[in-house]
């Protein structure tokens, strides 16, 4: 009788996916976005507000859990494109780490009493180990996404269900997590949402996450034998990816930035109550979803490079429409049209990523997911701290004063427009024009 260790060994891909593989694999992309989402919407809100750890403690943790985070990727995705097992490169990583990733998202909501030193503490380690577990099996799940799809066809069909669950998995983590805490408490939301985590992770693991039966043999030998300088020489020597990973950067920060700002907009330039800030973001992601297949479409059909400045566009003309509403609705129309070009972005750079590396292998006999995910994911996390930078610029140059409460200046809202609207247009023009410079214009090698 095998065991499950040989079952897993013994599981290889040796043509395209079926359609359960690829909706399993897909299924990935709901507890990840769950986890991470619920995780940046509410911790600090938790610690400040529920456990009463001073602001400028937790603003400090948070700070040492970015840089970790964007450490750890090049350096995860560089080792794991060196790891050879019976398992595969891949499935080592995943497997090991669902379970100490479960448990230590579950550990963030579930802390002992404890003096605010001891809080402190216990964030500092658990959100530690919540970091690693989380680069080591999000990164090789993404890895994994280039090899089990092969063709621009495969990826863009492969990719629809991957970021449906994932738009699922947001919403769940921004609006059902607070209607959990508050039915259950703090404790029981993480109970119940690490549960759904670990079930749909398990299933995907099994039912979708198969790595290819013969690996490229340039591949294999030049893997072992690439120094860690040469892994980012090339890396950021890659013409295509340069531009490709600038672009990105661009494009993230400007969706940062429009989530920042939704709430003040609603307050203090719509003069809405701020809950209705859900139907600003419901109208982009639920419009989303069904745009991810418009785009998927539109890639098989013309090229990577072509439908990420088509949806670029789309959602760069979209977001100065927030500009003009007067209430809620008006910005909620803006929103679908918003999210149009949200579902083309969610759907695409995965897709053109891929596409590099594939170029990547042709041209070095490396295959090297690991890497370009990893790097990718380190250079993204600087979106946040755009994001921040452009918030307190505008805020404090319009007069913003939380102390006013709901009587600000009128410069208050015109600043906030421009958040909204002009400056997320400047990011995405700098994204379009990184796209335009994408040297491959293929659909597939």
């Amino acid at each position: 009788m095998t065991s499950l260790s040989d079952r897993v060994r013994d599981r290889r891909l040796d043509a395209a996916p079926s359609r359960s593989q690829t909706i399993a694999f897909g299924a990935s992309g709901f507890p990840t976005q769950l986890m991470a989402q619920t995780f940046s919407a509410f911790v600090v809100y938790f610690y400040v507000s529920h456990l009463a750890v001073p602001a400028t403690w937790v603003a400090a943790a948070m700070i040492a859990h970015g840089i970790l985070n964007a450490v750890l990727n090049p350096v995860v995705g560089t080792i794991s494109d060196r790891l050879r097992t019976p398992w595969g490169r891949r499935i080592p990583w995943i497997g090991l780490g669902i379970v100490p990733l479960v448990v230590a998202f579950a550990l963030v909501w579930m802390p002992p009493e404890l003096p605010v030193v001891g809080l402190i503490t216990w964030f500092l380690v658990v959100v530690a180990v919540y970091d690693i577990a989380f680069v080591v099996v999000v990164l090789n799940i993404s890895a994994l996404f280039p090899e089990i799809f092969r063709t621009t066809e495969e990826r863009a069909r492969g990719n629809v269900p991957r970021q449906i669950f994932a738009i699922f998995g947001m919403v769940l983590g921004t609006a059902g997590a607070p209607a959990l805490y508050s039915a259950i408490g703090w404790p029981g939301m993480a109970l119940v949402l690490a549960a759904v985590c670990l079930v749909l992770l398990v299933w995907s693991f099994f039912g979708g996450m198969i790595e290819r039966r013969i690996p490229d043999a340039e591949s294999t030998a030049s893997s072992e034998a690439m120094r860690w300088g040469d892994q980012l020489k090339y890396t950021f020597h890659n013409r295509a990816f340069v531009p490709y990973v600038l672009g990105s950067l661009f494009v993230q920060t400007s969706i940062a930035v429009i989530l920042a700002a939704i709430p003040f907009y609603v307050r203090y330039s719509l003069h809405a109550p701020e809950g209705q800030g859900s139907l600003l973001l419901g109208a982009i992601f639920v419009t989303a979803i069904p745009s991810i297949m418009l785009w998927s479409a539109v890639v098989r059909r013309t090229s990577p490079r072509t439908a990420v400045l088509w949806s670029v566009a789309v959602f760069g003309v979209s977001v100065l429409g927030y500009l003009a509403p007067s209430n809620v609705i008006g910005a909620a129309l803006v929103g679908v049209a918003v999210g149009v070009g949200v579902g083309g972005l969610l759907q695409l750079l995965e897709v053109m990523l891929a596409q590099i590396i594939d170029d990547d292998a042709v041209r070095t006999g490396h295959r090297r997911e690991g890497a370009y995910f990893g790097v990718n994911g380190f250079v993204v996390r600087g979106s946040v701290v755009l994001q921040a930078i452009v918030a307190a610029v505008v805020l404090t140059a319009s007069g913003f004063d939380a102390a006013l409460g709901d009587t600000q200046p009128d410069s208050v809202d015109g600043g906030i427009r421009l958040m909204l609207a002009v400056i997320p247009l400047g990011f995405t023009a700098l994204a379009w024009l990184c796209f335009w410079a994408y040297p491959i214009r293929s659909r597939d090698l």
